[in-house]
């Protein structure tokens, strides 16, 4: 009698296991039946997303316009790489013969997804898989598939399949990843995307890109903290709690599954900067910043030109790199405030100047100084002549101090916050270059040297920035030349 029941009731499971999930709700049941997995259905902070938002989005292949691609930005144990597998696990048991691949930051974290997802399938899916589960790669009955990648462009390239995962972004070969861009295509009824997934660690690194490049393409961002994944906190004294001053009671009303003392002993073995980045996703780790004081509440905001306060202009000189010009006052405080910025590749000086011309909100005779690169002074082996020379010609005076790129760099450090924590540096909103450039320009990883890394992508809006200083804080004692 009792194994009839047994029967029974595996009959029952198996007709529900079959039957896809229509809506948010239904797919968070039916992963918690059939997997094991609670997955966290709220959003505890302003802008975040729940864990159970992702899964929605990959498996029902949401994205319109905007593709079905998404970004996974997620605190350390928040659940992306289980929640990555349980996503794969669905997308090859209702999707008839998807192919997907995992590729991990290193060889271990693409195994650890796949671990997970062995699990998952061992869990409610044992009878649907196909042969033996092998290392690296698994098949189930209906011609679906997974399969592990290493970071190899190599063994990337000349793919194609339905969904790629990338997990720990953070950690990516760019080589790697470039190659991975062209990895997915669309049939059979499955739409291809690529999901790519790391906590923030860097405000420089692979994942502050793809945020970025996310955000501005209009893709999706998935974006969760310790808040949307710890317990339900009860029984608990705010008061006697480590974790109070960040969590404001929303544990209170939280559903996930990290644990609170678990949390509480991690906030106090890291750094405020580590647990900022790592778990609350605030902001990256700035430990290899440059501008490791620059903070966008104290040092941004609405900063118009004013008739009554003299205008400088910095600029450094580029063509594939970019050229960059920044206009910027002084008040009577001594505050600089960058009012306005210029930003362009692969133009000609003339055209370059015509807009700094353009964008000059004065006469040009009232502009108090120029101030640029000093190799801005060279003649240039092809046309015989330089940019300060081409400046003058259009009636721009350019001014310049030798000096070295620390010099610079600490007269730029000392307007952020000065030895006593004042600031003097206010940058208005609608400079974006440079602003991205104050929080990434970095030394290289592992550098024990002072010289940050000359990248090519943030380096001139600082440049622009230190000839500015470098100048206007001399006093005066700066070169003109005439031609």
């Amino acid at each position: 009698m009792e194994d009839h029941k047994s029967v029974r009731a595996w009959e029952i499971l198996r007709s529900l296991r079959g039957i896809r999930p229509s809506c948010q709700r239904e797919l968070h049941d039916y992963v918690k039946l059939f997997t094991g997995v609670n997955v966290p259905d709220r959003n505890m902070c302003e802008g975040h997303s729940a864990p159970l938002d992702y899964l929605c989005h990959a498996f029902f292949e949401e994205g319109g316009r905007a593709g079905r691609d998404a970004v996974v930005w997620a605190n350390r144990g928040g659940g992306k790489t289980l929640l990555g597998a349980a996503a794969t696990v669905l997308d090859c048991v209702f999707k008839p013969g998807c192919q997907v691949r995992i590729l991990g930051g290193s060889l271990e974290q693409s195994r650890r997804m796949y671990e997970y997802l062995v699990e998952l399938a061992a869990y409610g899916y044992g009878d649907m898989l196909k042969g033996p589960v092998r290392r690296g790669r698994c098949a189930f009955i209906n011609r679906s598939s997974v399969e592990v990648l290493t970071q190899s462009v190599r063994n990337v390239r000349g793919r194609h399949v339905h969904k790629l995962r990338c997990d720990e972004l953070e950690l990516f070969d760019k080589e790697v990843l470039s190659a991975a861009r062209f990895v997915t295509r669309s049939d059979g009824g499955i739409g291809a995307s690529m999901e790519m997934m790391s906590t923030m660690h860097r405000p420089y690194g692979a994942m502050h890109e793809e945020v970025q490049a996310a955000e501005a393409a209009g893709r999706r961002v998935f974006k969760w903290c310790l808040w949307e994944v710890i317990e339900k906190c009860e029984g608990r004294s705010c008061s006697q709690c480590a974790l109070a001053g960040d969590c404001g009671g929303r544990a209170k009303e939280a559903c996930g599954y990290l644990r609170i003392d678990d949390a509480v002993q991690q906030m106090q073995r890291s750094s405020r900067a580590a647990w900022e980045a790592e778990m609350l996703c605030t902001r990256p780790s700035v430990a290899d910043a440059v501008f490791g004081d620059f903070d966008a509440g104290a040092h941004l905001g609405t900063v118009d030109y004013d008739a009554n306060l003299p205008l400088y202009r910095a600029m450094d000189f580029g063509y594939v790199n970019p050229f960059v010009c920044l206009w910027m006052q002084v008040d009577e405080a001594g505050v600089v405030r960058v009012i306005d910025e210029y930003v362009r590749s692969r133009a000609s000086i003339d055209a370059n100047i015509a807009a700094v011309k353009a964008m000059t909100p004065c006469r040009e005779e009232r502009v108090a100084g120029t101030f640029c690169d000093p190799a801005g002074a060279a003649a240039n082996d092809v046309t015989g002549t330089s940019a300060v020379r081409e400046l003058r010609s259009h009636g721009i005076e350019a001014s310049y101090r030798k000096s070295g790129i620390m010099e610079g760099i600490e007269l730029v450090r000392r307007a952020l916050r000065d030895g006593q924590g004042r600031s003097r540096l206010i940058v208005s909103r609608r400079c974006v270059r440079l602003i991205e450039a104050l929080q990434c320009y970095h030394y290289a990883e592992g550098s024990r040297g002072e010289t940050p890394e000359k990248d090519g992508v943030y380096d001139h809006p600082v440049d622009a920035l230190r000839y500015f200083f470098v100048n206007y804080e001399s006093g005066g004692k700066v070169i003109v030349r005439r031609y």
